[in-house]
């Protein structure tokens, strides 16, 4: 979930570096060769992200603002052997179900015991999963039968974990639904709000801020939005009842947010006063250099806000059944230190756990990492930036390699992406307007780092997303509305997940992307070494240009050259360079070595004369090689 927040996340975000006495940390000069060495061991994680909702819904409708009834919804059950089989062929370590935590919709599940939800604040039809209703149980649109939706949830946990992958939910630690109601709170757990004192704006333990003697009205409309599309419903009559009106989840304190506020959410309280200054123990500065445990022991024994508590309850409930991660929504509109609270009290439970956090401010992320032990941040405003711009024609290969270089320092941490829910999709007019531009780009995000790289459903067969569903829009895959992608429903091929109804276009992209991912999860020069071939290249190579990308990756098992091409018109050709100094790393003397392509299966020749190597290359339009020696 991404907008823009208002002051509330200012003044926290303002706040994170003067508390913990940083300043942001400047990168370290490159040496001449601009080398990465990193301490990283292990293999090269692969994130599938899959909208759960609409993953498994074989209903081809697609009437926008359509019920469930109209346009299907796929199941919990849909991750069938078959399903998670196909998934694990593309090098997945790690399924990112989103959309699982029971979040406010409009479909009636009153004969299950689950209250109703108020259409005037709810976006779309089937509901925003950011929106969270319940946390301690799942969608139950996700389920067969809703009465029995947390064990359907729990099958599906054991399901990806046979198939030797790991679960990862959505936790949304800023803001809960406006409506929140858990019905399943465990014994002994009070539900949020519960014991507030609603009489003022702020206290520490509150769990919501206030806007006292004054009701929440809900947003005035623009003119071309109607309440379910205009449909009429008996819950639809521009009121919800909230008296006093809280914070909205954006941080806007008005009575009546706006309508591009996240009008269907409530602000969590951390004890973040509103003048924006803290009502917790400070952590020292010193924590940014120590491991989760030193930062589980400081928590020991201090009295921390109400908010803390709920959020470690609830992580410590998922972690129980099984769950082996989390994505934090917009985690830098939550102090840093409530981070270093509750990962430490993860890790302390599953050491193994990963947490990978939005953050979208270049200046906090050494902070959320090494002060809130993420073990993960979206590279958006970074790396993804600098490669959509590459992607689009309007920057250069150059903005990588800076981007690479200035980042080292927590590169691993940095996962890489091309689409998420978020996003536009790669294949929408509005980015690329055509899937395989995202072929040269998915090599580089993949194979430049030691980070995880992450892949969204869909993405590997060219989803293009084209059409309104609703509330969402074209560009981005809806995660509000019932639907259907039919793209991923072709690969699908009803339950068979063998991409036998995708054009040929569409299946050799797929092979693509499974090619590239199965190999990354299984190179071991990915966790080493990094060479950037770039520069040089660049300045002694009158053929390549800023349309190419090169550098090599290696340790001690493996010795790789990458090499991609972003001109989506003409082949290139050209030698290229390979510097002394790598060969004499690399122990190759004057000669020449046979080299593989790992992407298409062929033979290329390392000749070295006078210590510099040379690999005679030419690509085809968006075409890239992985060349193993």
């Amino acid at each position: 979930m991404r907008k823009t927040a208002t002051i509330l996340m200012l003044s926290v975000a303002s706040s994170l570096l003067l508390s913990c006495g940083q300043a942001p940390q400047q990168s370290t000069p490159a040496d001449e060769e601009r080398t990465v060495t990193p301490t990283t061991t292990g293999s090269k994680v692969v994130v599938y992200q899959v909208f759960t909702r609409l993953f498994g819904n074989k209903n081809t409708t697609n009437a926008p603002w359509g019920t469930l009834q109209q346009n299907g919804v796929g199941k919990f059950a849909d991750f069938t052997p078959e399903a998670l089989n196909a998934i694990k062929a593309m090098g997945v370590s790690h399924i990112w179900y989103t959309g699982v935590p029971h979040h406010v919709l409009v479909q009636d599940y009153t004969a299950f015991g689950i209250s109703n939800d108020d259409p005037d604040v709810i976006k779309g039809r089937a509901g925003s999963p950011y929106a969270v209703k319940d946390y301690y149980n799942v969608n139950p649109d996700l389920a067969l039968d809703p009465a029995n939706r947390l064990a359907e949830f729990e099958q599906l946990i054991a399901r990806t974990h046979q198939h030797d992958m790991k679960v990862l939910i959505d936790i949304v630690p800023n803001h809960v639904a406006r409506a929140y109601q858990s019905m399943s709170t465990p014994d002994g757990v009070a539900d949020f709000g519960a014991n507030d004192d609603t009489s003022v704006a702020y206290a520490r333990d509150n769990n919501f801020y206030y806007v006292p003697d004054q009701a929440f009205s809900v947003p005035q409309w623009p003119a071309d939005y109607k309440v379910l599309g205009g449909e009429a419903h008996p819950a639809v009559d521009g009121k919800f009842n909230e008296v006093p009106a809280k914070w909205t989840g954006n941080g806007s304190r008005a009575a009546q947010p706006a309508f591009d506020d996240w009008y269907e959410t409530v602000k969590i309280n951390y004890g973040v006063k509103p003048d924006g200054s803290f009502d917790f123990t400070q952590l020292p500065a010193e924590y940014a250099s120590k491991d989760w445990p030193a930062h589980y022991a400081f928590w020991q024994g201090k009295t921390v806000p109400d908010s803390w508590l709920k959020f470690r309850d609830i992580t410590q409930y998922w972690l129980a059944k099984g769950v082996d991660g989390f994505r934090y929504d917009m985690a830098e509109m939550v102090p840093v230190e409530f981070w270093s609270y509750l990962n430490s009290h993860i890790k302390q439970t599953n050491p193994d756990a990963f947490l990978l956090a939005e953050v979208y401010q270049p200046h906090l992320y050494r902070d959320y990492i090494r002060l809130g032990k993420m073990d993960y941040l979206y590279d958006k405003v970074e790396f993804y930036d600098s490669l959509k711009r590459v992607m689009q024609g309007k920057g250069p290969t150059s903005a990588l390699v800076e981007t690479q270089q200035r980042m080292a320092d927590i590169e691993h941490h940095m996962l890489h992406f091309l689409e998420n829910h978020d996003e536009q999709r790669i294949a929408s007019p509005e980015f690329a307007g055509d899937a395989r531009k995202g072929m040269p780009a998915m090599v580089v995000s993949a194979t430049i780092s030691t980070s995880p790289t992450m892949l969204y459903f869909g993405q590997h067969v060219g989803e293009p997303a084209a059409t309104d569903a609703g509330f969402g829009k074209a560009s981005r895959t809806t995660i509000f509305d019932y639907w259907g992608e039919p793209q991923h429903q072709a690969w699908m091929n009803d339950g068979k997940f063998d991409g036998a109804a995708l054009s040929a276009e569409a299946l050799a992209l797929h092979n693509f992307y499974q090619t590239l991912l199965s190999f990354t999860a299984s190179a071991p020069a990915l966790m080493g070494n990094y060479v950037e071939l770039h520069s040089s290249n660049l300045a002694n190579n009158t053929a390549y240009s800023e349309q190419q990308l090169a550098f090599a990756r290696y340790n001690n098992e493996q010795r790789l050259v990458i090499v991609s091409n972003f001109n989506v018109q003409q082949s290139s050709q050209f030698d290229l360079h390979i510097p002394a100094t790598l060969m004499t790393n690399w122990q190759l003397a004057d000669g020449q070595y046979p080299l593989h392509d790992k992407l298409n299966d062929a033979a290329y020749t390392l000749q070295v004369t006078d210590g510099v190597g040379k690999v005679a290359l030419q690509l085809a339009p968006l075409a890239s090689v992985i060349l193993e020696l």
